[in-house]
């Protein structure tokens, strides 16, 4: 929210001039209409039988199925704590073993940015929004064409994201095509997103030889591996499991190394309903539940209380076609259900909340990014990803909508936030005093201007003039506002906000594009 916000008034009875109401500074937190970690839960879109049902048949997958594939040392880790290897290579999981395992499980973590304003409290039903995903393409809004993702365009997202409120932290947006080697992309990937923002930042390695040179550079970032373990600024978003029901190896080997680092671990568990996770809704939760309840015990057996999300991401097909569908309802109602099983384990959750399937900031996009917010923060979703900018079902990254997404998630908070209801907001003097006394109107009245601001949400973009004013105004087009305010931004932001000794010391150790 801009700290100066200018709002007109409805006109005043009799032809009066509009009232002009300013804020000249920026509110206090508990005063802000919206803030960061707002408490969700209202949506539950599971009944409580549901959700029992889905963790009974969890622990059964569990048991009866178990999970291939896991590196020597995980099978290590695991049976050690009891996971059964059986004859034909998959691990299964006792019921005790995993309650045993949820029982040390971290709950009430924080994940800290660089500038401790930005630490997000993962506890209870609280709800952020960020970014994330893999797109290989940019959308360029004015020529209407998708191009390839470079490695200044993950630093431009960043340095946006770090100026943008109502967007909370920034993982890994897009892919850095431009950089041909996969060690130079990790670390280039790791640089852009920590130059551009001091929020955290959740990043993924390629390959599990590239870990070492990533916390390399975070203790150069941080001032040392003292100072980077005192305050983990970064995630290892990963992919642990293949769907259905796979460990990844390669993954799990950088995973464990992220632990022993100090990292936090996002658990991502991806699979994709009515192709790699099963096609009922229900299921398709089972499958994702059941993948992340095995690396809550990976996780736990390996390092006790470590801080982990509960990354259930089941996304959805188009069944006609087998395409992925990420901005449909189903989508938003996957989401949400998984937001209760977190609830029901009280852990720490992500899920994927705002993709758009429309290949341009469009209707489409509006209504599907909205939606699928909404549902999200509704169900209190601790974590929700790609919430702002994604297109094309995850392919393309559209830096003008992430200015779009900060005024489209400003809304969806203040739903969030519900209808406070007090002695003060529901007594009837001020109802009295106009009706009885007054004028007839609540226009100017003191109660409406003491709660302007601290009850309504204002956009920065978005267009509430009446059609007179818009032609006056000279037809202001949303997009094209949304470019103008990404220039802005990114013509004033710093150009790195690492250290300026540390980023020497990175530029000479490595080759950073950006």
């Amino acid at each position: 929210m801009d700290d100066v916000c200018t709002v007109s008034a409805s006109r005043r009875a009799g032809g009066r001039a509009a009232r002009v109401a300013q804020r000249a500074a920026p509110l206090a937190d508990n005063l802000r209409p919206i803030r960061p970690g707002l408490s969700g839960g209202q949506y539950k879109p599971l009944t409580d039988a549901g959700v029992k049902r889905i963790h009974e048949a969890a622990l059964e997958a569990l048991e009866v199925i178990g999970l291939s594939q896991a590196p020597e040392t995980g099978v290590e880790v695991m049976t050690r704590a009891g996971a059964v290897l059986g004859d034909d290579g998959r691990l299964r999981f006792p019921r005790a073993l995993v309650e045993d395992m949820l029982a040390v499980a971290a709950r009430d973590i924080t994940l800290f940015g660089r500038d401790p304003k930005f630490d997000m409290q993962l506890s209870g039903t609280r709800t952020y929004f960020g970014t994330a995903g893999a797109a290989v393409h940019v959308v360029d809004v004015e020529k209407r064409e998708y191009r390839e993702s470079t490695s200044k365009d993950l630093l431009d997202a960043s340095r946006l994201v770090h100026h943008l409120d109502n967007i909370h932290f920034f993982q890994r947006a897009m892919v850095c095509r431009d950089v041909t080697d996969n060690l130079l992309m990790d670390m280039n990937t790791l640089y852009a997103c920590c130059a551009g923002t001091s929020k955290h930042v959740g990043t993924s390695f390629s390959d599990p030889s590239h870990v070492s040179d990533g916390f390399e550079m975070l203790h150069m970032i941080a001032g040392g591996e003292d100072q980077w373990r005192a305050r983990p600024f970064v995630s290892n978003s990963n992919c642990f499991v293949v769907p259905p029901m796979k460990f990844a190896t390669e993954s799990c080997q950088t995973m464990e190394h992220c632990i022993r680092e100090g990292m936090p671990i996002l658990l991502l568990s991806a699979g994709q309903a009515g192709a790699t996770a099963p096609a009922p809704l229900a299921t398709a939760i089972v499958q994702a539940v059941a993948e992340c309840l095995a690396g809550v015990v990976y996780v736990n057996a390996m390092a006790p209380g470590h801080p982990a999300i509960f990354g259930t991401w089941p996304f959805v097909s188009d069944l006609r076609t087998g395409a992925m569908s990420g901005g449909s309802g189903e989508q938003g109602l996957l989401s949400a259900g998984c937001a209760q099983m977190h609830h029901f384990y009280g852990l720490p959750g992500g899920a994927a909340g705002g993709m758009s399937d429309s290949k341009l900031p469009d209707m489409q996009a509006g209504w599907e990014q909205g939606i699928l917010n909404v549902l999200a923060g509704l169900s209190g979703l601790n974590m929700v990803y790609e919430s702002v900018g994604m297109h094309a079902s995850l392919l393309g990254f559209c830096l003008e909508s992430l200015v779009l997404g900060d005024d489209m998630l400003g809304q969806v908070q203040r739903c969030v936030r519900g209808i406070d209801v007090t002695e003060d907001s529901v007594s009837i003097d001020t109802m009295k005093s106009v009706c009885l006394e007054g004028p007839g109107h609540y226009l100017g009245h003191e109660q409406t201007l003491q709660v302007m601001q601290t009850e309504y949400v204002y956009p920065v973009v978005a267009n509430r003039s009446s059609p007179k004013e818009w032609v006056e105004l000279g037809r202001p087009d949303l997009v094209q506002k949304a470019i103008e305010r990404k220039n802005r931004i990114l013509r004033d932001a710093a150009p790195s906000l690492i250290d300026p000794i540390a980023d020497q010391a990175i530029r000479a150790r490595w080759q950073i594009y950006c």
